[in-house]
């Protein structure tokens, strides 16, 4: 009882304090409070307004905004950015999408479209003040930025696409490609869960990881530990909406997602990033630097899917590279046949 009494004492000594102070007319400091870069963006949608995360990291004149992969995975595999952007004088914001770990996390599912995430892309861009900012997606990011570079390409000064083809038809025909060169007997067993939907299976799952994730995802044994979050983190619920259950089974709403015929529109400079050893045929990577006019296209020879992290002194160079090229008016791209 004599503790409730204080602490109701000091509540109203510090409102009286404050009373005093403001009729006296004195101001309160005015210093601005360090969040160590983290700002939460309100984001309106049709089911209300939800906040998504964002954090600056670095600083300099050329701004990127990354885009994760998933859908439904988090910034954290791009904390390899850390050790190479800075360094060279980019600043660089995470953005963690509307239902991914570090943002609000409604559950209601008819959230989960492809025009209401380009709708909050926008909303991000402007929460930032971001203008002539390049654009980095990475996977779904990658399928996200395809859609929003088109619509709103005024706003950027350059485009990277990291890992992913330009439908979901292709990718499932490559992705086929991989799981026939697995052994006869992995084939039967993954068959045969598929067979039976029995997609959570420990034992599917788990082979899934061995001769997918581990070849074609990230080579790096065991996975760097902001890889390990990432997967740690995800939201099942997004991923299983539009993609489906796993790499494999795309059952979705954007399993008859294309943007093929989109690409010739996107007139900012490109750059094109795949990888020998991705889950994404680099056939296709190559296709979308022909069809974008102003591109420049670079397979990395010793990645896969993120290719930031198995095949990093490779993939660096070439983004930083660009991004330098694009800033300075020097960028040229690849001569179309």
């Amino acid at each position: 009882m004599r503790l409730r009494f204080a602490f109701l004492y000091l509540v109203l000594f510090c409102w009286a304090a404050l009373s005093n102070a403001q009729a006296k007319g004195e101001k309160r400091p005015s210093t601005e409070i360090k969040t160590a870069g983290i700002k939460l963006i309100p984001i309106q949608t049709p089911k209300g307004t939800f906040k998504v995360w964002t954090k600056k990291v670095g600083s300099g004149k050329i701004k990127v905004l990354l885009l994760h992969g998933g859908p439904g995975a988090t910034h954290e595999y791009f904390e390899s950015f850390e050790d190479f952007l800075p360094k060279a004088g980019i600043e660089f914001y995470y953005y963690d999408q509307l239902g991914s770990f570090y943002s609000d996390q409604p559950t209601d599912t008819t959230l989960w479209q492809m025009d209401r995430f380009v709708d909050e892309v926008e909303q991000v861009r402007r929460g930032l003040d971001l203008n002539q900012f390049y654009l980095l997606g990475s996977s779904w990011g990658s399928m996200l930025a395809m859609e929003y570079t088109p619509i709103f390409q005024k706003y950027l000064k350059g485009l990277v696409l990291c890992d992913m083809t330009a439908s979901i038809s292709s990718y499932m025909k490559y992705v086929t490609q991989l799981k026939s060169q697995m052994p006869d007997s992995i084939q039967k067993k993954l068959d045969a869960y598929e067979e039976k939907q029995d997609y959570n299976n420990p034992d599917y799952q788990s082979l899934v990881v061995q001769y997918l994730y581990n070849e074609h995802v990230c080579r790096v044994l065991p996975w760097p530990d902001p890889v390990a979050r990432t997967f740690k983190n995800f939201n099942q619920q997004v991923y299983n909406v539009m993609q489906g259950p796993n790499e494999f089974v795309i059952t979705g709403n954007f399993k008859d997602w294309g943007a093929w015929d989109k690409l010739p529109r996107i007139k900012v400079p490109t750059l094109c990033i795949g990888a020998k050893y991705d889950e994404m045929n680099p056939d296709d990577i190559r296709r979308e630097g022909e069809l974008i006019p102003n591109s420049r296209v670079y397979i990395c020879p010793n990645g896969s899917h993120l290719c930031m992290w198995d095949d990093q002194q490779n993939y660096f160079r070439e983004l930083i590279r660009f991004l330098k090229e694009v800033d300075s008016g020097s960028f040229r791209p690849d001569k179309k046949k």
